[in-house]
């Protein structure tokens, strides 16, 4: 069942997002080489306890950490470590933040120092079919929009769009209905209404698209060791239009 959220609630969602658009925009003046995806952990954890908020996936499903932390050819659920990130390396930080019970879930992708021109316009490709899927996201469209329009996107940039894992319905809990492909066809899926709230986060990657899981049960990689990108917003369904609940660029 699809839960439609009241203003209220979409209100309390987007401080929530706020306080996470905040942090990735710390995070990305933290990003450079030698710099460890656990430091990065150790400044989430302080950043949102400051703030009176706390990492909701830490404990969820048995996840230990506050963030997820993927680098290069891992897709997502990378588990934060004490390895120093390299000149050239690629990495995507994904959170959840619960601020007062309402929850908002944001990935980002950064380059670290000088990366490659593949990467660089991997990095570009992966933020605009984001864009793209939101634009989709307006009432009376259905859900295969959105990943008709980042799959047509991407591919024709010659990249291709991770199938294993995909957006969800958001609310009082991480993962609600609807699923949110970001690969498929037009005029297929559930209906878009007003009140929904959903995450689009599509994975990019520069070979394959077909994944391979790492022993601990968590972490996604891509099967031919090439890099991969994510790029994820929260947004809600307005009559006006999709409203990024997770907008890094009007704080």
């Amino acid at each position: 069942m699809i839960i439609l959220k009241s203003q209220r609630e979409i209100d309390g969602m987007k401080k929530a997002g706020e306080i996470l658009a905040a942090c990735h925009k710390e995070i990305a003046k933290l990003i450079q080489p030698g710099i460890s995806t656990w430091e990065i952990e150790e400044f989430v954890e302080k950043f949102l306890k400051e703030r009176g908020a706390t990492p909701e996936q830490k404990g969820y499903q048995g996840y230990q950490f506050a963030t997820c932390a993927s680098v290069n050819d891992e897709i997502c659920h990378g588990f934060p470590n004490k390895n120093p990130l390299s000149e050239g390396d690629l990495v995507t930080i994904d959170m959840v933040v619960n601020y007062n019970g309402s929850l908002a879930d944001s990935a980002w992708s950064y380059g670290v120092g000088k990366v490659s021109g593949e990467t660089n316009k991997l990095l570009l490709v992966t933020k605009e079919a984001l864009y793209k899927g939101i634009e989709q996201a307006q009432v009376g469209n259905r859900i295969g929009d959105i990943g008709h329009a980042i799959q047509t996107y991407a591919e024709g940039e010659g990249f291709s769009v991770v199938r294993n894992f995909i957006g969800h319905g958001i609310g009082a809990v991480i993962h609600e209905k609807p699923d949110v492909p970001h690969f498929g066809l037009p005029g297929k899926g559930a209906r878009i209404k007003e009140g929904m709230v959903f995450t689009i986060e599509p994975m990019i990657n520069v070979g394959s698209y077909h994944s391979k899981m790492d022993d601990n049960g968590w972490t996604a990689r891509t099967i031919d060791g090439k890099n991969s990108a994510q790029y994820e917003h929260t947004i809600a369904i307005t009559k006006d239009g999709p409203v990024i609940l997770t907008d890094q660029d009007n704080l």
